[in-house]
């Protein structure tokens, strides 16, 4: 199919392309005068555009919905949070993977550096790993019989996180953070858990994870223990109260550093579980992975990567100011020097806390 149609145009026809071909159009612009008549007045902000592929009309509505106003580049309107959400809906299936995502969020938002920020974060988690991918899924132990393969290191902080939450004896328990349920299926197969709740940012990952889980296919029984919900760790959440356990399992560098205050907050004042499990990668094992060069994060997406101590030291800050203990793991093999790959910190919220001083009781 072929679609030509006039565009408003800011910043040259090489922004055309970038936007366009990655999803597989030929793209074709002419330019034209502001007024023939008077070449002195310069080209005109409009180009005629053709696009030319093979792609269903629905999804070149979409795509047009998102990228007109990028070409356009100027604001028309007040952009608030409900654009926002209209571009993370309307390019939820093509946006994350997209080359420039960056340029197309920042244009579609006008700039807004705060609603570009959450934006990017929310496409982001959807990325896979860039560096690590090898060493997540590769054993994390010396290999074990053919019959009984070593597990990930992956599978280990898994099930770290999981005896946490069985020793703790919760029957109703929150994964935040959820990605694409790999932690969800380890719980919803266990009958001791009776209520589970996975959130995530990312619809995508979300629509995953319903597929992997199978939901469509389990009984109304099963069904009813679990529910996938959308949402972001830094705003307060009133569908997080009156849980007994919450699993964080490799969020929280996913966090812009300014946004860890929210992120405590809502965790652990509003929420407020009698127990958190979370995990977070430790920066000091970073020398010993082979494919990683020096100075670089395990993952595109990470804001940071705490050492041992500057967990700690964030980890027992967090929980004298909400009246929580805290122990501390280690996951994975363990060197001398820097440690193991992943550490964990057990939180146990005090007797004397309030049971959810955050949100009215359900």
């Amino acid at each position: 199919m072929s679609q030509s149609l006039g565009v408003p145009l800011r910043g040259g026809h090489e922004i055309v392309r970038r936007i366009f071909e990655p999803l597989g159009y030929a793209v074709e612009t002419i330019a034209s005068q502001l007024e023939p008549e008077f070449p002195e007045w310069g080209p005109s902000p409009y180009v005629a555009l053709t696009l030319t592929g093979h792609t269903r009309l629905q999804d070149l509505l979409t795509h047009l919905y998102v990228l007109i106003p990028v070409l356009d580049n100027e604001k028309h309107y007040w952009v608030g949070n409900d654009e926002l959400e209209k571009l993370l809906r309307r390019g939820d299936t093509w946006l994350p993977a997209h080359p420039e995502k960056q340029l197309i969020v920042s244009r579609y938002l006008k700039r807004s550096r705060y609603l570009t920020r959450e934006a990017l974060q929310r496409l982001l988690v959807e990325e896979p790993a860039a560096v690590l991918e090898e060493e997540e899924d590769a054993p994390a132990v010396e290999p074990a019989p053919a019959e009984e393969p070593a597990p990930t290191l992956h599978q280990q902080r898994l099930r770290a996180v999981l005896a946490a939450l069985k020793e703790s004896g919760a029957k109703r328990v929150l994964d935040l953070g959820c990605g694409e349920g790999k932690l969800l299926r380890l719980l919803v197969s266990d009958p001791r858990f009776e209520q589970i709740v996975g959130m995530d940012v990312a619809y995508r990952s979300l629509e995953i994870a319903r597929e992997r889980l199978h939901l469509d296919r389990m009984t109304e029984a099963q069904r009813t223990r679990i529910q996938l919900i959308q949402g972001s760790l830094t705003y307060r959440d009133a569908r997080l109260a009156n849980f007994d356990a919450a699993a964080v399992v490799e969020v929280i560098e996913h966090l812009d550093p300014a946004r860890l205050a929210a992120f405590e907050r809502v965790l652990f004042e509003f929420a407020a579980p009698k127990l958190i499990a979370l995990t977070t990668p430790n920066a000091e094992y970073n020398a010993l992975f082979p494919t990683l060069p020096a100075g670089e994060l395990r993952h595109s997406d990470h804001r940071f990567e705490w050492t041992r101590l500057e967990f700690q030291t964030w980890a027992e800050a967090a929980a004298g100011r909400h009246r929580y203990a805290v122990r501390f793991e280690s996951i994975g093999p363990e060197d001398p020097g820097r440690g193991s790959p992943s550490q964990m910190a057990v939180f146990t919220r005090s007797s004397s806390h309030d049971s959810n001083p955050g949100f009215p009781s359900t």
